[in-house]
């Protein structure tokens, strides 16, 4: 390490020994019943919080008999997705038995855009949004950058968005869905998603006159037969082998004959159950619930006596991606099929229309077989088969799968994506071959100017592309917790401009983002600028001031991961130390506290210049060293550059280049003047002198030693 920076190890051991031991607690939620009490009151009663989902059931003393009517879960406990700032948002969350929202409400949240800036109230009108919403809808987040609200509306559900907070209320939707959709599959018998496409549409096909072999044939109605001896095999090495004597008599009779059927399908439905039962069932089934005829012929017992006609079969189960769907006998009388004779049993069943059952996905019909050993007190071995019923893929529409919401993201961010794409490849371009920018003293300061009014005014105010040490301190905070970096995928913009930063420490230092691509860094220079043009005196501070305060921002760095790690709560507020929201984020739209702290700063730099860049930013102290993996010295010296010239030096507004000639890389924004100077020989002091006697300046690498770089 450079001799100038060994001031600066006490600072970067802080800075790494608190990013070693940040520890995050288990995330848990915030409530207890007396809690849930006092926002769900009289006719609902809360009761004790679940075992096999943390949720609290709300039942109601007018309708005592009916089980709970609604449930209460805290997202946290279920779906704990970290946001912008790392730690999960905590919802408490209200769905009825049907899978309708009644109340979503923010218990915590450390979004930094809602903890200051914008104020909590924009997310906490997002969320009334929810109420009367379903699980069975699809629901998205709008932006004003994309996804607009959709012309048909349909199932497709797009809430209003909230402007410059876009991907904080995206993670928010993710979260209550997600924790709201754990719950209805335990409790309200939601089926899982599968691949997440939305579930098949029965086709408004032709009617076809079909006999049951056809049906058969095409695959609309499925059977499965099974011996005597394959069931004996299947209770094998259990209590209940050799208990049947028709089994081991007659091996090879069979003992069960099953049949499977989808009936919304027309041209299965009427097929099977004749034009006049089929405008039956059509009334019946006004509510679109799937239902399927199952019957049974032969030996096995499908219902016994003691099965009462509209309840659930209790030897028939339904399962779809192996989570279990609710069957119910729909006690229809035309179950029992002309078109089938000798059944044993028939029945139409059907699942709930809110199940989230796909009929155009397979499906595993699963019947119990029991068997008992002794008279008094018998041992009960059950077993179970199963017939794994395919729907026929030419019955049904498949709709597409949508895309993940944070595919939605940068599909409705492409037409910035791109922008900022070709900004970042031509600023390549550029940084790769300054030569021919740089040498006209005009052309740089036009092409800077302008790059630097599209990165405030794009980047910054338009496409909420500012950087913060935020999501340095988030990112390892969710790390820390297990819990991943897949919050960013939500804010394109900065992620695009996290990996292109990243990859230029490697290549030209921390100069890249803050010399060109921080949209409060370009504000700064416009200050600046505007300071020059009104001749306010600019103040250079002596050497040995300026490196005293450029370690400053090394300990406000260690400082805030340091409280991240331990404070948490302090660090929340310690982190405005970065004006950015306040002057980027919401445009200067808050309390005066902190526009007072951002124009201060902004003040501070029309007299030193970009004073709060050099002086104070924990970002640029992260990126600096970050930039001390940088592998190429890029900026051209000579022999001549400080012995004796001194002309970059006095020319560079950073103080980045030292008086022996070097350029301190820590320092340098890469405003590429020296660059410029270097070239011109009107400019650069040494050719402009071998110039003058007719002679062809020598040009040497500089060679530098660690000492020459301390100030």
């Amino acid at each position: 390490m450079l001799a100038k920076h060994a001031g600066l190890r006490v600072a970067d051991r802080l800075a790494v020994m608190a990013i070693l031991l940040f520890c995050v607690g288990a995330w848990a939620g915030d409530l207890d019943k007396s809690a849930i009490e006092r926002r769900f009151q009289r006719p609902l009663h809360v009761g004790e919080k679940l075992r096999d989902v943390p949720a609290w059931p709300l039942t109601s003393e007018l309708t005592p008999d009916a089980g709970p009517v609604a449930y209460v879960f805290e997202s946290i406990d279920l779906a704990p997705i970290p946001g912008f700032e790392g730690t999960p948002i905590n919802l408490l969350v209200a769905i009825d038995n049907k899978g309708r929202f009644l109340d979503v409400e923010v218990l915590r949240q450390h979004e930094p855009v809602f903890l200051g800036g914008l104020g909590p109230a924009p997310l906490n009108d997002f969320v009334k949004q929810y109420q009367g919403k379903s699980l069975k809808q699809q629901i998205t987040v709008s932006s004003t950058y994309g996804n607009r609200r959709p012309a048909d509306g349909g199932n497709h559900v797009v809430l209003d968005g909230v402007a410059k907070a876009t991907a904080s209320v995206r993670i928010v939707n993710q979260s209550v869905l997600a924790a709201a959709l754990a719950v209805a599959r335990v409790r309200l018998g939601f089926a899982d998603p599968g691949n997440g496409a939305p579930a098949a549409i029965v086709k408004d096909l032709p009617f076809e006159r079909m006999d049951l072999a056809t049906l058969v044939r095409r695959g609309y109605v499925q059977r499965m037969s099974l011996s005597n001896a394959e069931i004996e095999k299947l209770f094998a090495g259990s209590e209940g082998a050799g208990t049947d004597e028709e089994a081991l008599a007659k091996p090879g009779d069979s003992y069960v004959e099953v049949y499977v059927a989808y009936l919304n399908a027309p041209n299965i439905g009427r097929n099977l159950l004749g034009d006049i039962a089929w405008e039956k069932f059509k009334a019946y089934m006004l509510d679109d619930r799937p239902a399927y005829w199952v019957a049974t012929r032969g030996r096995y017992a499908l219902i016994d006596d003691a099965f009462v006609p509209g309840t659930p079969p209790p030897r028939l189960a339904l399962s779809q991606n192996e989570l279990p769907l609710e069957l119910r006998d729909a006690n229809r009388d035309y179950a029992r099929l002309p078109a089938f004779e000798n059944l044993s049993a028939a029945l139409i069943v059907t699942a709930p229309a809110l199940a989230g059952l796909d009929p155009g996905r397979p499906l595993d019909f699963g019947f119990t077989v029991s068997r008992a050993r002794g008279f008094i007190l018998p041992v009960v071995t059950q077993k179970q088969i199963t017939l794994r019923y395919v729907p026929s893929g030419e019955l049904f529409d498949y709709p597409p799968k949508p895309l993940p919401e944070w595919l939605q993201a940068w599909q409705g961010r492409l037409p910035d994506l791109i922008i900022i794409g070709v900004a970042l490849l031509l600023l390549t371009a550029v940084l790769l071959k300054p030569r021919s920018i740089s040498v006209k003293p005009r052309t740089l300061l036009l092409f800077r100017t302008g790059f630097l009014a599209f990165t405030l005014g794009f980047i910054g105010w338009y496409a909420q592309g500012q950087l913060s040490i935020v999501q340095i301190t988030g990112a390892i905070k969710s790390l820390s917790a297990g819990a991943g970096l897949k919050s960013f995928l939500y804010d394109p913009v900065s992620l695009l401009l996290i990996v292109f930063t990243l990859i230029s420490l490697l290549v030209w230092g921390r100069g890249t983002f803050c010399g060109w691509l921080c949209p409060f860094g370009a504000l700064q220079e416009f200050i600046g600028l505007l300071a020059r043009a009104l001749r306010v005196r600019q103040w250079r501070m002596p050497a040995t001031l300026a490196r005293l305060l450029a370690r400053s921002r090394y300990a406000i760095l260690a400082l805030l991961v340091g409280a991240a790690a331990f404070v948490p709560s302090a660090a929340e507020k310690l982190v405005e130390i970065e004006p950015f929201k306040t002057s980027i984020t919401v445009g200067f739209q808050r309390e005066w506290p902190f526009l007072l702290w951002a124009v201060g700063l902004l003040l501070a730099g029309a007299f030193v210049y970009k004073f709060f860049c050099r002086f104070v930013c924990p970002l640029g102290a992260a990126l600096t060293l970050g930039g001390r993996l940088r592998r190429w010295n890029w900026l051209p010296r000579i022999e001549a550059c400080g012995q004796p010239c001194q002309r970059c030096r006095i020319a560079c507004r950073y103080d980045a280049i030292v008086p022996a000639g070097g350029i301190d890389y820590d320092e340098c924004h890469q405003c590429l003047d020296c660059v410029g100077i270097y070239h011109d020989t009107t400019r650069c002091g040494p050719k402009l002198l071998f110039a003058a006697k007719g002679k062809t300046v020598r040009i040497h690498p500089l060679k530098l030693k660690p000492a020459d770089l301390s100030r």
